[in-house]
């Protein structure tokens, strides 16, 4: 897992799912439903200007009791957030989302979106790791 780099190792070859901040939560909603997505990101002018998380829809949506048709996410979108580099290790992004609660990652390379690094992404390799040392162990010592 140390040597593992974010791109090409993790995200390399993602489709981008990118929104401008005056897109409604609706219209978050739906792409993310129908991507299978926990999280979009918010870009203007081709920057990343935050990211949309099903936890941003629950807390500052709809426990807030606002409308997802008439909220932008502009309002409720988390601002500037921490995001990581192509060239990061998957440790870092491990480390940085155990220790302050992050399901989702930006990897920005010159304030621009490239990818996104998701918990689930991460315990994909993690298991694959496992099960290719596993195999070989078994291997070894079986002959």
């Amino acid at each position: 897992m140390r040597n593992l780099r974010i791109i090409p190792d993790i995200v390399e070859g993602q489709s981008l799912v990118t929104l401008a901040p005056d897109a409604t939560v609706a219209a978050a909603a739906q792409i993310m439903a129908e991507r299978r997505l926990g999280a979009v990101m918010v870009v203007k002018a081709r920057k990343l200007v935050g990211i949309f998380t099903e936890r941003d829809m629950v807390l500052r949506v709809v426990a807030a009791g606002l409308s997802p048709a008439k909220t932008k996410l502009g309002a409720v979108m988390t601002v500037n957030p921490d995001t990581l580099a192509p060239d990061d290790f998957a440790r870092e992004a491990l480390e940085r989302m155990a220790t302050k609660g992050y399901r989702h990652l930006p990897v920005v390379k010159n304030g621009q979106p490239v990818g996104m690094v998701s918990v689930r992404d991460l315990y994909a390799i993690v298991v694959d790791r496992m099960e290719s040392g596993i195999v070989r162990m078994a291997e070894r010592l079986l002959g």
